[in-house]
């Protein structure tokens, strides 16, 4: 599977939100942080967006705006997901997972760096179980992308609570967006 790199160009598109809005990629007014995740009810996800979700206003205010990409239905995503101030993008067939490289491994839930978030997600919420083998062993990524299109940081989780931070994001797009590029709202 071929991985993107920093300095990688993606190709505009058009995607469309669970609650059916159309959106570019890249977003030509801004950055966009461009999250794959791994399905709607998987708990290593909710844990992680509810920080995202809670310090929104934080990455708005330094120009970045939140895409989640996962591999479930946009049903099974309104459901789970549709109250997020964000765009979501259902992905059930994969197609954007194979095109910017995002894998899975039988160690995404048995890699004990991801034991603690799971225990601390299954308590807080009740979590749904995966669809398929696919979902179950899916593993996170994070791009930043340019409005240009450019990919100005990127990671690939080795593990199912492996990825950026807000506090990750927010540097790294200090060291990425000019105040002038910054964009105010939502």
């Amino acid at each position: 599977m071929h991985k993107l790199r920093p300095g990688a160009v993606i190709s505009r598109r058009k995607l469309m939100t669970t609650h059916s809005q159309p959106i570019q990629l890249p977003d030509p007014t801004g950055v966009v942080h461009l999250q794959f995740r791994r399905y709607a009810g998987c708990p290593f996800c909710d844990l992680h967006l509810r920080s995202i979700v809670q310090r929104h206003q934080e990455l708005v205010a330094a120009g970045i705006r939140e895409v989640v990409v996962f591999q479930s239905s946009p049903a099974e995503l309104l459901a789970q997901k549709g109250d997020v101030p964000f765009a979501v993008v259902a992905d059930p067939t994969r197609r954007l997972y194979t095109e910017f490289g995002v894998g899975s491994s039988p160690r995404a839930v048995l890699d004990p760096r991801a034991w603690l978030a799971g225990v601390r997600a299954v308590t807080s919420k009740r979590p749904s179980l995966p669809a398929s083998r696919q979902q179950a062993l899916g593993l996170p990524a994070d791009f930043l992308v340019a409005a240009d299109g450019n990919v100005l940081a990127c990671k690939y989780g080795v593990h199912a609570y492996d990825q950026w931070s807000v506090d990750d994001l927010l540097q790294l797009a200090g060291q990425h967006i000019q105040p002038t590029d910054h964009r105010l709202g939502t």
